[in-house]
């Protein structure tokens, strides 16, 4: 089947609306339920996140839903997107390290104090350097259509889950590994919705939100923000062989 009967990509313009929602959260306590099952599946009810941690993730997953634009810079020239994504990491990379050896980078310095996570305390923040590593990858590896499969997954489906997580997560089982069903099921709806638009494939769109969701579940830690959009981009390449 040709790739093109099951992409279409608008290359002559390309629209893209981020809308981030600031919101007061309602201070709770901690809870546990028990839940006996077979196979010693575990529920527990999480604490809400912190007005800090809120506005913390809130900048972290804008930060994160730029990585989208990358697949529109391609259609304008491949060495141009990967050129402008690895100068980006590089630059990225050199200010972060001024920065955690407590040089002040203006505007850098405040960014990344704002998005960073209590584990990133005193350390290199290496969240950036994985997703642009994670879109390069994507786009050098495989077709454009495919890699924007993957990058979407990265984009929306890793960064909405992200956000649901950690600002709604209350139920973590324990077979998603300290992960919240509501992360999971924002990673499933919001990969499955953008690359449904964006392919017009609904089986496509299918492979994408089920493949990213088991990805996204793991504990890859920054990790999967490489993992993910190859992984997500080599199933959905299965699909359309």
């Amino acid at each position: 089947m040709q790739l093109a009967n099951i992409f279409w990509l608008k290359t002559d313009t390309w629209h893209g609306i981020c809308y981030v929602y600031g919101m007061e959260m309602a201070s709770v306590g901690k809870a546990g339920v028990f839940i006996p099952a077979i196979g010693k599946i575990a529920a527990q009810v999480g604490q809400s996140a912190t007005p800090a941690q809120a506005k913390s993730e809130l900048v972290r997953k804008s930060l994160h839903f730029l990585i989208a634009l990358s697949p529109a810079m391609a259609t304008v020239g491949l060495p141009f997107a990967v050129l402008s994504l690895f100068v980006g990491i590089l630059a990225y990379t050199l200010m972060e390290l001024l920065r955690s050896s407590g040089v002040k980078v203006p505007l850098v310095s405040a960014i990344t104090g704002m998005a960073s996570r209590e584990r990133d305390a005193g350390r290199f923040v290496f969240g950036p350097v994985t997703l642009g590593l994670g879109a390069m990858l994507a786009l050098l590896l495989f077709p454009l259509p495919v890699a924007t499969a993957g990058i979407f997954a990265l984009a929306f489906g890793d960064g909405l889950a992200g956000l649901a997580g950690r600002l709604f997560g209350r139920i973590r089982p324990a077979f998603l590994l300290g992960k919240s069903v509501e992360g999971s099921a924002a990673c499933f709806m919001a990969t499955g919705l953008s690359v449904y638009l964006f392919s017009q494939n609904f089986m496509v769109a299918l492979v994408a939100a089920s493949v990213a969701t088991a990805v996204e579940a793991l504990p890859l830690e920054d990790f999967d923000n490489v993992v993910l959009p190859l992984v997500v981009g080599f199933a959905v390449q299965l699909v359309i062989l």
